[in-house]
């Protein structure tokens, strides 16, 4: 499996499989084909794309992500293989018996590593911390005084130099392509944790009974300042209004099949997921007591 990402949003198109390849046609074009297990996800954001249950089901197979798109291209759903791991449903039993404690306790390392991200984002960009390295050292078990929060509210008005700026899914202003880059990620992450044997329902923080991808937001907050980063790059470089087309989408999915360097490691992000993901599944199977969560 490698990390390629089609994004289906320009044009009208047939997806079909044949001989574990995935075929799209497009009128007044030759057909291309890709192999499916070279695929990690594929997202559709034209609302004529049409998709054959064998491309579902192959994709699945093949442990890739299908995310649709609404026609604003951003991301409201997402499909994610079930049967990927061959101790998958041990791995599902001792994830669901993992006691409070142990996932207040790997709430604690998610967040300090979310807030040192922030605050190395912020330093690079604007030569400050704003005293994020400080204050993840402050974070608890389960992070009870809120040092999240407390993070975001230094963090989101520097870093867009906007002392009005707010975190919003439904504002028109960069919220726009956050929410896009999140939630390619997230099925990324969804991914992940799915190849590493483990239900993407069963959160260790999260837990809304609506979310059926919990652990996914769970895992993902220390990469989201990647998703920050190219944003910040797109509205440096082209304003505050910058539209949601093709060369702002290829930025974003960028993140997620670039090569990130840590610890004298070059790997893809996917790979860095898998590593956290399986870090996980070692905790709640006993074999290991912390997350290996890149600083990247």
């Amino acid at each position: 499996m490698t990390d390629r990402i089609l994004d289906l949003s320009e044009h009208p198109a047939r997806l079909k499989v044949r001989l574990d390849q995935l075929i799209i046609e497009r009128d007044g074009f030759p057909p291309i084909s890709t192999p499916l297990n070279e695929l990690a996800g594929v997202v559709v954001g034209h609302p004529q794309v049409s998709i054959t249950h064998a491309v579902l089901s192959g994709l699945m197979t093949a442990g890739a992500a299908f995310i649709a798109c609404n026609d604003q291209h951003l991301p409201v759903g997402m499909m994610l293989p079930i049967e990927t791991h061959v101790t998958q449903t041990r791995r599902f039993a001792a994830q669901a018996a993992a006691p409070r404690p142990t996932n207040k306790r790997l709430w604690q390392q998610i967040v300090r590593a979310k807030v040192r991200a922030q605050g190395r984002l912020l330093k690079e960009l604007h030569g400050d911390d704003m005293g994020l390295f400080e204050l993840a050292g402050e974070v608890r078990s389960g992070d009870t005084a809120n040092v999240e929060g407390q993070a975001a509210h230094r963090y989101w008005p520097v870093l867009f130099n906007d002392p009005d700026f707010l975190r919003r899914r439904d504002a028109d202003d960069p919220n726009r392509l956050l929410n896009y880059g999140y939630a390619v990620l997230r099925a990324t992450v969804g991914r992940a944790v799915c190849a590493a044997g483990l239900h993407p329902s069963l959160g260790l923080h999260h837990h809304n009974q609506y979310n059926a991808f919990c652990l996914a937001d769970d895992l993902m907050e220390p990469y989201r300042p990647l998703v920050d980063r190219v944003v910040m790059d797109q509205v440096n470089q082209r304003g505050r209004d910058v539209p949601m087309d093709r060369e702002t989408k290829q930025a974003l999915l960028g993140v997620l099949t670039a090569r990130y360097e840590w610890e004298g490691e070059s790997r893809t992000l996917f790979d860095w997921l898998s590593r956290t993901a399986s870090s996980l599944a070692q905790v709640y199977l006993g074999e290991g007591d912390r997350l290996a969560l890149a600083e990247l």
